[in-house]
């Protein structure tokens, strides 16, 4: 088969080799996909630059998501025939052991979920691990009200964000967006945003104030990080949360933390591989729920074929609107 060799830990993405592999056999407890998509994420990015705590033994495959046709089976496994499809839950495919770059891969079947009725390959292939992600930012908090707080969120055009503004509205709450591009500021409103702010534009801060009356923001959610996040911070109210998720603008400089004290406000990182294999099957039956009761389905950009990793990675670091998926087969 082919696959998409990481060689090295830091050489970064435009790195990664296409070449010819062993097939994947199945140990007891697993299955052999056929990969039909392929979803990329940041932290496929990060592993292949060093900037992720995973170390994988080398030669390595990323991919953490993805969807396909079961062709083999392990020892052990009763329920799961070849033919059936299944799209990857958040495990430790493509983060310990070989992902989803590659036309066939091995999967615990602890790691499978169904592709969920109504949704396409597409909506199915990319989906698990920025939903999840969504959820637990929104959900760390014990504080924070079940519904009718203000979540503010950074990206909000990007694959978590746009899971994290269908999600907020559908428990209620009131969601505000950031976003650069007029076209997509309109579109996260279409998702259940009840406003979407340019961050470029030096008075966002105060309309948001003013859509919450004179209140503060009650949870931000940032995918964003660098120079943004001061100003993000200077928008909670008393007792404000962030709930950190990615740093796509890089480090925060100058990060003042003096501004953290007379609101009580709280930061929090977001890490889905701190959830057990139980967790992340609560969390993704609750998030199927939630869409289910509002209708909303996941997002893709774009599509990419098997050989163009590299410029689908390069769409990724553009910033999307929704999920960039790679055509693998099927």
């Amino acid at each position: 088969m082919r696959a998409w060799l990481m060689e090295s830990r830091d050489g970064g993405v435009g790195k990664l080799r296409l070449v010819d592999v062993p097939d994947p056999r199945p140990g007891a407890g697993e299955v052999v996909l056929d990969v039909h998509y392929a979803g990329l994420n940041p932290a496929d990015r990060y592993l292949s630059e060093a900037q992720y705590p995973s170390r994988p033994p080398l030669p390595h495959v990323l991919g953490r998501d993805g969807v396909g046709t079961v062709t083999e089976v392990g020892q052990g496994v009763d329920r799961i025939r070849p033919g059936e499809r299944y799209s990857v839950l958040r495990g430790e495919v493509g983060v310990s052991r070989w992902g989803t770059f590659a036309e066939r891969v091995a999967v615990p079947v602890e790691s499978l979920v169904d592709v969920p009725d109504g949704w396409t390959e597409p909506q199915a292939a990319g989906a698990t691990l920025v939903y999840l992600t969504a959820y637990q930012a929104i959900t760390q908090w014990p504080d924070l009200p079940a519904k009718g707080a203000s979540i503010l969120v950074t990206g909000a055009s990007g694959g978590v964000g746009v899971a994290t503004v269908q999600l907020a509205a559908a428990m209620g709450h009131t969601v505000i967006g950031l976003s650069r591009d007029p076209g997509k500021r309109e579109r996260v409103k279409g998702l259940g945003a009840a406003a979407v702010f340019d961050p470029a534009e030096p008075t966002w801060r105060k309309q948001v104030k003013e859509l919450l009356g004179g209140r503060g923001v009650d949870l931000a959610i940032d995918n964003i990080g660098g120079t943004l996040l001061p100003d993000v911070i200077d928008t909670l109210g008393q007792n404000g949360r962030v709930s950190v998720v990615g740093r796509l603008a890089g480090p925060v400089p100058q990060f003042n933390t003096a501004t953290l004290f007379f609101r009580r406000l709280k930061i929090g990182g977001v890490h889905v591989g701190a959830y057990s294999n139980a967790d992340a099957r609560a969390a993704w039956a609750a998030v199927l729920e939630m869409l289910n009761r509002t209708g909303a389905r996941p997002l893709v950009d774009s599509e990419y074929s098997f050989d163009r990793l590299a410029q689908a990675f390069e769409q990724l670091a553009r910033g999307p609107m929704g999920k960039v998926l790679l055509r693998v087969g099927g």
